[in-house]
């Protein structure tokens, strides 16, 4: 019964709004209905109710990542997914009218009678506006009225009415669903996005979490119809510390370091220096995104430094300490990068080489043939040495070589780091087999991620590829025909811009097409 009444309701409100006919802009993209993911969910509770206890990583289901964790074509309902927002919403409410410090951040009331008709209105509107990103209307507030009253007077607690009408926010379809209407066009199956809408499309790109106040004010008053006046909100928007909290999430499930296989130590010391990289490039400089790749050094602590074999700063702070010597250059000698993609306990230069391709480059790597049993580590009968090893991959005539060819020079580049982003000059316990550290893309050879960092420079396929992923974060799916007029245009004016990473995501934001959706193709 769960599952029909949330699918009615989902098709309820996912209705296609009344008929105007106007002009649409060339390009618009497709726009399905969008869950919440995990994150975005635990980050928009924080927002709305001070909750920091992050519940949707354990009470939902897994996100699909690939390599991000919004992609609506990845989402389908299921009896788990109820059953897991219905929990989430009864532990969330419980636990949030227990304390009393947060229900007066909230809510505000001082100590209100059971009875208490205008403390509960004021919370159904107010928090109702945030929680399901638009004003709600009369018929939506007098239900919830009677239902908070009821809880309310007959348990003779006027948290219980508080509690009741939380747990249905929760579990809202406009609040688990990003429902976007909008008014029909001239174009048929494109619909331009009312004020709400668009507030709602931009504050969970740039924050990953739900329009404040501020923002949901402006879309009443009718602010978010123009682009340049959505470029500036935009841009006031990118200050906030939630803005370099997305444009981290994008960097690490992009290039695969979200998760790390270290003690939680190293793990956080690791994600705070490539963290601080991205702060100092793209918020604090606002220099070119490309200085992420080449920077002659990085922002680390005294144990982060031993770890590297770096020369201390002399402070338990993140210090600005230089490469010189080395073959690092940027993110891509970060600890954090080079500890993806590991295999059979070491690193695995066909997974990097993979890593690579795939994220860096926007090249589609093909599965391996159903014969081949890729949980078996490569062996050289003659050798211990993981360059022999490796070559069996590579031999004429096998239905491997093709692929692998394209892949293992790519990782072997980068073989001189360990698993932990530790430089070696051997195989881990061979000491007799010394690694070169030389790789090859496409004919251009490297050696080391400076060198590596380089190639994808020059050849321009980093930054086409970035675009490409901006754009697939932002709007919840790949791009598909109908998008990529927009995404090449986005491409050839990052060049324009001193390869600046928030004004492209300026550029995408003031595109009239970002104020517009496109019905997905039954």
């Amino acid at each position: 019964m769960r599952m029909w009444l949330f699918g009615a309701l989902l098709l309820l409100f996912s209705c296609k709004g009344s008929v105007e006919y106007a002009e649409a802009p060339e390009g618009v993209g497709i726009s399905g209905v969008r869950r919440l993911s995990a994150d975005e969910y635990d980050r928009t509770i924080r927002d709305l109710l001070h909750d920091e206890s992050s519940p949707a990583r354990t009470a939902l289901p897994a996100d699909v990542i690939d390599p991000f964790d919004n992609d609506f074509t990845q989402q389908e309902p299921t009896a788990i997914l109820v059953t897991g927002v219905e929990a989430l919403a009864n532990d969330v409410a419980s636990r949030f009218v227990a304390d009393s410090a947060r229900r007066s951040l909230v809510v505000g009331c001082t100590l209100p009678a059971p009875d208490d008709a205008v403390c509960l209105h004021k919370f159904i509107v107010e928090f109702g506006r945030r929680a399901i990103r638009r004003p709600l209307t009369l018929d939506e507030i007098d239900p919830l009225m009677a239902l908070g009253t009821l809880f309310a007077t007959s348990e003779g607690d006027f948290w219980e009415g508080i509690d009741v009408v939380l747990r249905v926010f929760l579990q809202h379809p406009e609040f688990i669903y990003r429902v976007e209407k909008g008014t029909r066009t001239a174009e048929e199956g494109v619909y331009r996005l009312d004020d709400f809408e668009v507030a709602t499309r931009l504050s969970y790109f740039v924050w990953g979490t739900t329009p404040d106040d501020r923002l949901l004010d402006m879309a009443e008053a009718g602010l978010l119809r123009d682009s340049a006046m959505i470029g500036r909100i935009a841009s006031e928007m990118l200050e906030d510390p939630r803005a370099l909290e997305r444009t981290d999430r994008f960097h690490a499930m992009w290039m695969g370091y979200w998760a790390l296989p270290h003690d939680p130590d190293l793990t956080a010391a690791m994600r705070l220096e490539t963290r601080r990289l991205l702060e100092e490039v793209i918020y604090i400089e606002q220099s070119s995104w490309l200085d992420v790749f080449t920077m002659n050094g990085t922002w680390i602590d005294d144990d982060l430094a031993g770890h590297y074999d770096l020369q201390p700063p002399g402070s338990d702070e993140p210090m600005w300490v230089r490469y010189d010597g080395t073959t690092r250059q940027g993110i891509l000698s970060h600890g954090s990068f080079l500890s993806v993609a590991g295999k059979f306990g070491d690193t695995s230069p066909t997974q990097r080489g993979k890593l690579i391709r795939t994220r860096l480059m926007c090249q589609p790597v093909a599965p391996p043939p159903p014969d081949v049993n890729v949980d078996e580590p490569p062996e050289d009968p003659t050798s211990d040495c993981k360059f022999d090893a490796y070559a069996s991959h590579r031999v004429v005539g096998t239905s491997c070589k093709d692929c692998h060819d394209a892949l293992d020079p790519v990782g072997f580049g980068l073989e001189n780091y360990d698993q932990a982003g530790v430089y070696r000059e051997h195989d881990n316990d061979h000491p007799e087999c010394t690694i070169a550290g030389d790789g090859d893309v496409d004919g251009a050879t490297f050696n080391g991620p400076a060198g590596l960092a380089d190639i994808l420079i020059e050849s321009e396929t980093i930054t086409d590829c970035v675009v490409q992923q901006m754009y697939r974060f932002a709007m919840g799916h790949e791009a598909q025909d109908i998008d990529r007029p927009l995404v090449t245009s986005l491409a050839q004016r990052f060049p324009a811009s001193g390869y600046r990473f928030d004004q492209l995501m300026l550029d995408l934001i003031t595109d009239p097409t970002f104020q517009y959706r496109r019905e997905e193709t039954p």
